[in-house]
């Protein structure tokens, strides 16, 4: 087991951006809040919802994004990549995650961190819509 890191400050660097007079509020949101997509018609039938994202009103991020995305059964997202870094958690089902040169087994409680330009995609292989969270950072548009 690896040892505990004590962290100071919760780890973060000096701000760079000075402290508000008034602090801002937390939005408190469901994926019933998100803004439904259609990743591309290349993508279909997988779809997401942006929960936490510059373009929905109700949780407007600058820096990161947070999305859930459905696969449904013996659905595939093809092999894309983009400049932001990505980071997935499979919630429920399984598939595998296809990569450039190879392709591994995921289900539920696996993380997979694609850095920039990584090429990668996604294929339910079980009989339940694949459920994952998406973090990206910055925003995809």
């Amino acid at each position: 087991m690896a040892a505990y890191k004590v962290l100071t400050g919760h780890g973060a660097p000096e701000p760079t951006v000075p402290k508000p007079a008034v602090l801002p509020r937390p939005s408190i949101v469901t994926v019933q809040d998100g803004l439904p997509v259609i990743y591309g018609m290349e993508t279909a039938p997988a779809c997401g919802i942006r929960v936490v994202h510059p373009t929905n009103p109700k949780a407007r991020s600058k820096n990161h994004s947070i999305a859930m995305l459905y696969v449904p059964p013996h659905g595939i997202m093809d092999l894309h990549s983009h400049e932001t870094e990505e980071t997935y958690c499979v919630i429920s089902g399984h598939g595998t995650i296809l990569y450039e040169g190879g392709s591994e087994p995921v289900g539920p409680g696996t993380f997979i961190y694609l850095p920039s330009w990584c090429v990668h995609g996604i294929h339910n292989t079980g009989t339940e819509v694949l459920v994952v969270l998406l973090a990206t950072s910055p925003p995809n548009p």
